[in-house]
């Protein structure tokens, strides 16, 4: 459905300028805000967890550079990796799930 004054929704954006879904183009665009989607959850969990890049970084044996670059979608985490900033960071857990 389009939306009022010619403007598109972003699933219409996207089918138009990436392509539909299953597309090369379109999964890729998908795919990059996954990692941009994970950053910036953990973006928001540091700050309400009221802590800095450092703080957390020295939490789980990290640098404050690699947190940083994780954070800024500038470098993909491992998940045992994510694991140990979530837990022993930030003291929650880590849910995964696969959709098919």
């Amino acid at each position: 459905m389009k939306a009022k004054n010619n403007t598109l929704t972003l699933d219409q954006f996207k089918d138009k300028n990436y392509g539909v879904t299953g597309t090369e183009k379109r999964d890729a665009l998908e795919a990059g805000y996954a990692d941009f989607k994970l950053g910036a959850l953990l973006h928001e969990a540091r700050l309400e967890k009221g802590l800095t890049q450092q703080e957390l970084a020295d939490k789980t044996g990290t640098t404050k550079s690699y947190i940083s670059q994780i954070e800024n979608n500038v470098k993909e985490v491992k998940i045992s990796t994510l694991k140990k900033i979530v837990e022993v960071g930030l003291g929650g857990h880590v849910e995964l799930s696969i959709k098919l």
